[in-house]
């Protein structure tokens, strides 16, 4: 844990003061504590009711930092008074999920100085910034398309679980779930979980690029897609969406214009809002159960 911290603050430049927006219990919230205690600077704590820009005014220890998920960056983005107050962060790390290009240019525009982080509990937080491992880290792409991670920031096991930690822990590289590429920089490029992937028809369908695409549509406010059981093509791929004037045709459209067809959705799922976990992060198991209730078309 010290050592992510103390490499967070080498990345970003030097310690400085935090604004706490996400829940301690997780690892991005514990996180932000532990680097407040390593700076010797009481953090700001965010409720749900504050104001940003009231919080934001009581950071007085430069530089500020912040730690958010995507839909907390996308949300702060839509009120102006709140995108101002980001613009006066040091740095604002986004992680636990994509960040997609629209999103970040968005921030860019406003000034708002995000910095894409990748990592997760067994990784004590974020590893990666930028698609450029932290010092001391380690990450290599393994014959299986695996992200592999090594060094100071890896966790000693799961409490209990000898039999799991040897399965993903070995010769001090950490196996992780998530599929990736090293690009021609040398950078990181996340492509996705393994366990996102909907085999429908004998046809693999990575469900993070159709979200992906779905998130470009100007109707859609959020966009998750999932699996569903079916008798005639083993899966389908359902789209959960918050949007407005879509119908499932529309939608099959828009993903095949980008992708194979076989990549659209064969369901649609409109919700006013795509089910959250109290980290921010898609609830998968919310998500699967509307997926499983959606109906067939006929």
């Amino acid at each position: 844990m010290r050592a992510s911290a103390a490499a967070t603050h080498a990345r970003l430049g030097g310690p400085g003061q935090w604004l706490l927006t996400l829940p301690a219990d997780y690892i991005a919230g514990t996180q932000v504590l532990l680097r407040s205690v390593l700076a010797g600077a009481e953090p700001v704590i965010l409720d749900e009711h504050a104001d940003l820009t009231s919080a934001v005014a009581q950071l007085k220890q430069p530089p500020r930092y912040t730690s958010l998920v995507p839909t907390q960056l996308t949300r702060l983005l839509q009120r102006e008074p709140d995108a101002e107050a980001l613009a006066m962060f040091d740095a604002v790390l986004v992680g636990g999920g994509a960040i997609e290009d629209d999103l970040r240019r968005s921030a860019q525009r406003r000034g708002v100085p995000v910095v894409a982080t990748y990592g997760m509990s067994e990784t004590c937080g974020g590893c990666v910034y930028d698609g450029v491992a932290l010092d001391g880290v380690e990450v290599e792409i393994a014959d299986s398309g695996r992200i592999r991670v090594a060094g100071p920031v890896l966790f000693d096991g799961y409490h209990g679980r000898a039999d799991l930690t040897a399965t993903v822990l070995q010769d001090g590289w950490f196996q992780t779930s998530d599929l990736g590429r090293i690009d021609g920089e040398g950078r990181l490029e996340v492509l996705g979980r393994v366990d996102d992937v909907v085999v429908s028809g004998g046809v693999n369908v990575p469900t993070g690029a159709v979200a992906a695409r779905l998130r470009e549509h100007r109707a859609v406010t959020a966009a998750e897609v999932v699996g569903a059981p079916d008798a005639e093509w083993g899966q389908v791929v359902v789209a959960v969406l918050s949007a407005t004037g879509l119908d499932l045709e529309q939608v099959r459209d828009f993903v095949s214009a980008t992708h194979p067809r076989a990549w659209a959705p064969r369901r649609l799922v409109l919700v006013d809002e795509v089910p959250l976990l109290p980290n921010g992060k898609p609830d998968r198991g919310a998500l699967e159960r509307l997926a499983r209730r959606s109906a067939p078309p006929r």
